[in-house]
């Protein structure tokens, strides 16, 4: 499997504040892939360090085959980027927005941006400053898929969408995905990851805490443990033995515990909250 994104120890500092520090991870072909973490976490930094819209201090990163930094502006035809925040010129009407990204690309796009405008309810005779966040987002993403690009790269694309909005942006993700195209998707929202992603990796502050499958990255024997023993009540996950845990607690007088499975949140907070680092 031939890999779109190969990042070799990228790092990429702002003086004292933090960036991204020592990141490796690829990205397979024709699939999509979570990048996440909590804001601030350095999936932006690492994103546009790979677009070449960052300088970033050392490392190498390919994308399609290509030196990020030699052959930038050639990967930036095959790449459709959707970044946290679409900022359009405000006079301008949506049609003319869209025909500009094209038109730039030097690619007719028009029968594409067609159907994508149609499926995500885009009302192209307004001006941008008409809109909402919500519908700035609609064309932000028909200028990304329009031209077809091998490589999609969305940061944080859903927010601002309604929910039936969302299940149309991520339809069209599969079946671009489904004819070649392949997704990286930076995001916080964990049920976005486990519903639609194949494998993704975990930032935390500048650093990358582990890259695996979906499944493997949220299969846990954990339990999230409420317990009110002495007069004094603990939440916390249980790693260990459940039977462990009684032996534990045996020496206290406990009035009430509760042992559940773990929400999806509670799965990854593990990794966002200073467990040892891994690759």
């Amino acid at each position: 499997m031939e890999n779109v994104i190969s990042i070799r120890n990228l790092t990429k500092t702002y003086g004292k504040k933090r960036g991204v520090s020592d990141v490796s991870f690829e990205v397979h072909e024709g699939e999509i892939f979570g990048f996440i973490g909590p804001n601030g976490a350095g999936k932006s930094t690492t994103i546009r360090s790979m677009l070449g819209f960052l300088n970033f201090n050392s490392g190498s990163i390919n994308i399609l085959g290509m030196d990020s930094v030699k052959d930038h502006e050639r990967i930036l035809r095959d790449v459709g980027y959707m970044p946290s925040e679409a900022l359009f010129y405000p006079t301008m009407k949506v049609s003319e927005v869209i025909k500009y990204a094209a038109d730039v690309r030097k690619v007719d796009c028009r029968e594409e941006a067609a159907k994508l405008c149609e499926r995500l309810q885009v009302d192209t005779s307004k001006k941008i400053k008409e809109l909402s966040l919500g519908n700035r987002k609609k064309v932000s993403i028909v200028c990304a898929m329009q031209h077809r690009p091998k490589l999609f790269v969305f940061d944080e694309p859903t927010s601002g969408l309604d929910p039936l909005m969302q299940n149309t942006f991520f339809e069209l993700i599969k079946e671009y995905v489904e004819q070649g195209t392949t997704c990286m998707l930076s995001t916080h929202v964990l049920p976005e990851v486990r519903r639609y992603c194949d494998r993704a990796a975990i930032m935390r502050e500048g650093h990358l805490i582990k890259t695996d499958t979906v499944e493997n990255l949220i299969a846990t024997s954990a339990k999230n443990v409420k317990v009110t023993a002495d007069g004094e009540t603990k939440e916390y996950m249980y790693n260990g033995d459940i039977n462990d845990l009684i032996r534990e607690l045996g020496g206290q007088h406990v009035e009430n515990l509760t042992i559940e499975e773990p929400s999806l949140e509670d799965m990854f907070m593990h990794f966002y909250e200073g467990q040892e680092e891994t690759k």
